[in-house]
């Protein structure tokens, strides 16, 4: 009897659910319209193949297929909509692939080798950003030598404008492997790292944000990283946790205003100063509004810090003065950090924000100069199951009920703070509001933080050359991919017009060109 309880509930469901269904939904014309349309839209794309002037990157961090699927239909129903058929502005891409996430050491990543991976080009060990796999994690003596460049250095060596606006600490895994060279990614600064690896002349993470790359716009959170110990925090003056770090005595936010000496260079850590800052002026900006990492955007406060919307723009319109063009880094980083806490309505708000910078990045470039790439770097253990009905909260529960006779929620994590016992069953939850932005899901082994998954994720893209993102990859092919669509790096074929590969195969266009002149050179022979 207990096995057939879930069917028959099963049953009951479908017969009272199809009611949720609208009139025109009922009507098989409908969906034959609509897939018309699509096909339609779909024959008539054509290959954008110019090269592209401006490369504008967004990542989810932590954002997989169930956060994007669960973050659509949370986005039409704060619209008041049911939500299942709601657009994001990413679904809009028309080139969709899949990135495989391990790393050279692990199945299952962290965001420090998958930023390795998509920015440099090349996979590495669990934990270490900007080095190869030859570096080994915590050891200061074995990046020496292994360090390897990303496309944000790429890009300023062209000759673009280069920025990064993140959500986190800007030290944080994700922005840091766009500038440094570090065998841990905990070194935010020398006081996060070991006596050996000071004594071996290994730099922090922060300081190298000033030193190895000349970025136009830095963006983020991670004041306390860049100033003395003992340094009082502006917003937090009495928070001791929120004062600076540095053992070594260094002001960084100084050194970075005294290198821009000469440039119309604004440091800012306040909404208001942000907004005051005038990007038609303005060469270099550095905004970090946190000691740490940014607020949650549920939780932010619109008068003190800005939304990622409002950063990027700022960002781009910095950067787009720049005849060469720009490479601009948008990380939706507290996705993951949600994610970690087992709170989805946290992860799924963050990714509605990230989808409508987005728009924002859409709206203030040309598609024909600009290539767009949005991605995710790993995924979570966070389920989307049960069976809910159409239009039901995605931050509801199951009207199915488990054998326990005990509700579960629709969002789950496979592991996390989220597991709970009551005398040996599962908690009762059906007075709980799992809605709440501070429900913590729950989980089906107890762990203190939930722990990333392993599967392929979604890269998408619009622009020049957006076509290469499609098929299953290597996650590490995306920095080449966006390298070869703006001639940055050491791979020029698509501005001077070729496309032969290092064994001197013929590519598409060269084939074209070869086969051109072979006909000319037949009808030259018949005239003859």
């Amino acid at each position: 009897m207990e096995a057939t309880t879930p069917l028959i509930a099963v049953v009951l469901l479908l017969a009272t659910g199809s009611c949720s269904a609208t009139v025109e939904e009922e009507n098989p014309e409908f969906w034959r319209s609509q897939a018309r349309k699509t096909l339609q839209s779909s024959l008539d794309m054509k290959l954008n193949t110019n090269v592209a002037k401006n490369i504008l990157f967004f990542l989810g961090d932590g954002m997989g297929v169930t956060t994007y699927t669960a973050a659509r239909i949370l986005k039409g129903q704060l619209r008041n909509q049911r939500g299942e058929e709601t657009v994001m502005n990413m679904d809009t891409f028309p080139h969709v692939g899949l990135l495989k996430t391990y790393s050279v050491d692990f199945q299952i990543a962290d965001s420090a080798a998958t930023a390795t991976a998509y920015l440099c080009g090349v996979k590495t060990n669990l934990n270490t950003v900007g080095v190869s796999a030859a570096a080994r994690n915590g050891v200061c003596r074995s990046q020496k030598g292994n360090e390897v460049s990303s496309i944000l250095k790429w890009a300023k060596d062209a000759g673009k404008s280069v920025g990064i606006v993140t959500t986190t600490r800007v030290q944080h895994a994700t922005p840091a492997a766009a500038y440094a060279h570090s065998a841990s990614r905990t070194w935010y600064c020398d006081a996060d790292m070991p006596q050996a690896a000071r004594r071996d002349n290994c730099s922090d993470i922060a300081s190298q944000l000033l030193h190895n790359t000349d970025i136009d716009v830095i963006i983020g959170g991670g004041r306390k990283y860049m100033t003395p110990t003992g340094t009082r925090d502006p917003e937090y003056p009495k928070d001791l946790f929120s004062w600076g770090k540095r053992k070594d005595k260094r002001n960084l936010i100084e050194e970075w205003q005294r290198l821009k000496s000469g440039k119309v260079a604004h440091y800012v850590w306040h909404k208001t100063q942000f907004d005051a800052v005038d990007p038609d002026t303005t060469d270099y900006l550095m905004a970090l509004f946190e000691p740490g990492d940014l607020r949650y955007e549920a939780e932010r406060d619109p008068s003190t810090d800005p939304s990622i919307v409002e950063t990027t723009e700022k960002a781009i319109r910095i950067l787009r003065k720049n005849p060469r063009g720009f490479f601009l880094l948008v990380e939706g980083g507290r996705i993951d950090q949600a994610h970690h806490s087992g709170r989805a309505s946290m992860a799924l708000h963050e990714t509605v924000a990230l989808d409508q910078a987005v728009a924002k990045g859409l709206e203030l470039t040309a598609e024909q100069e600009t290539l767009t790439v949005v991605m995710a770097d790993h995924s979570h253990t966070v389920t989307f199951n049960g069976y809910p009905f159409r239009g039901q909260s995605i931050l509801g529960k199951s009207p199915v009920w488990a054998e326990d006779f005990l509700p579960y929620t629709t969002l789950m994590y496979g592991n996390g703070p989220g597991h709970r016992l009551v005398n040996g069953t599962r908690a009762d939850i059906r007075k709980v509001d799992t809605k709440d932005k501070d429900y913590v899901q729950q989980s089906a082994v107890p762990t203190d933080t939930a722990t990333h998954s392993g599967e392929d994720v979604l890269v998408l893209a619009r622009g020049p050359m957006a076509h290469l993102f499609q098929g299953v990859r290597e996650q590490n092919y995306v920095a080449h991919a966006m390298a070869y669509a703006a001639c940055v790096g050491a791979d020029l074929r698509h501005c001077q017009g070729q496309t032969r590969d290092s064994s001197g195969a013929l590519g598409a266009r060269d084939s074209a060109a070869l086969l051109s002149s072979l006909l000319a050179l037949h009808a030259l022979r018949v005239l003859l």
